[in-house]
């Protein structure tokens, strides 16, 4: 599935990945087959991929409940409003019945290993979201504890770009700031640990949050291939790029063809497709028990 259009259904947005509908009040979040790589969207789906990611969330949402609200309320389509009744084919294991809440325009970041845009900064200045780290860290290396570092929630076509901690709190409070930074760490050394009894390192995951009648809330999406770093834990090695469970692997290929990660998007080769379908589908198999 490439995208919707579910007539007599309001549609609110679409994101990279997700389509969103207004239904009462409350939210159709449906996740289609879309991939993006460099905030593009590539022209190719990824067969199966939102009932992958779908799939994630709702186990990830539920291991973390204690620790705080998210919005999911169903993902049976017979539990959706009777307008949703006619998709229900269409809807079955990849859409989200949820509650609506104002979301907080920040990218919620935690790292426990230093890879991606956060080994790009050290290696620059030593520096990621205003933290300084020690010197002489090695690509993929593991941090001394986890790392909390916040970035801009860009528009689509946009990248998201590093903040400070003081920046955060100058845009939603110092206050939430702090909730926020205390329930990220608390979901990301939860999910580490099962992961690992997994075979799988959690080398770094963004999460989103959002308010309902002032509760702080997860929203979107939790601890997908799309919003982590998945690393085979029998294969770890520091000092060099991670075979890895999730997009990595896309951007590695769309790097290698000296695409300039501006639209259009190349088109991608069956092999490319297949495999990546692989690795998402091995997350799913290790993670999901």
């Amino acid at each position: 599935m490439i995208s919707t259009d579910f007539k007599g259904l309001k549609l609110q947005g679409r994101g990279k990945v997700r389509d969103i509908y207004e239904v009462d009040k409350c939210l159709l979040v449906v996740a289609t087959d879309r991939i993006s790589a460099f905030d593009v969207i590539m022209p190719n789906p990824i067969p199966r991929k939102g009932k992958i990611l779908t799939a994630m969330s709702v186990f990830w949402f539920n291991m973390m409940n204690d620790i705080v609200e998210n919005h999911l309320l169903s993902t049976d389509p017979f539990d959706f409003p009777d307008q949703c009744l006619p998709y229900r084919k269409e809807l079955e294991g990849r859409s989200m019945l949820v509650k609506k809440a104002k979301p907080l325009h920040v990218e919620c970041v935690v790292r426990g290993y230093l890879s991606g845009s956060g080994w790009r900064d050290y290696w620059e200045g030593g520096i990621i979201s205003g933290i300084a780290l020690p010197r002489g860290l090695r690509e993929s290396a593991k941090l001394s504890e986890p790392l909390f570092t916040p970035s801009t929630k860009a528009p689509e076509g946009k990248h998201d770009k590093p903040i400070t901690r003081k920046e955060m709190e100058d845009t939603v409070g110092s206050k939430q700031t702090e909730k926020i930074i205390e329930i990220s760490l608390a979901i990301y050394t939860r999910a580490s640990r099962l992961a690992e009894e997994a075979g799988i390192i959690i080398a770094d995951t963004k999460m989103e949050f959002g308010i309902i009648e002032d509760r702080l809330i997860l929203i979107d999406e939790l601890l997908t291939p799309d919003s982590s770093r998945f690393w085979p834990k029998d294969d770890y090695e520091e000092g060099r790029p991670q075979k890895s469970f999730d997009k990595q692997f896309l951007r590695d290929y769309l790097i290698s063809i000296n695409w300039n990660q501006k639209p259009p998007a190349p088109e991608l080769p069956d092999a490319i497709i297949e495999q990546t379908r692989k690795k998402y589908e091995e997350a799913l198999k290790r993670l999901v028990r």
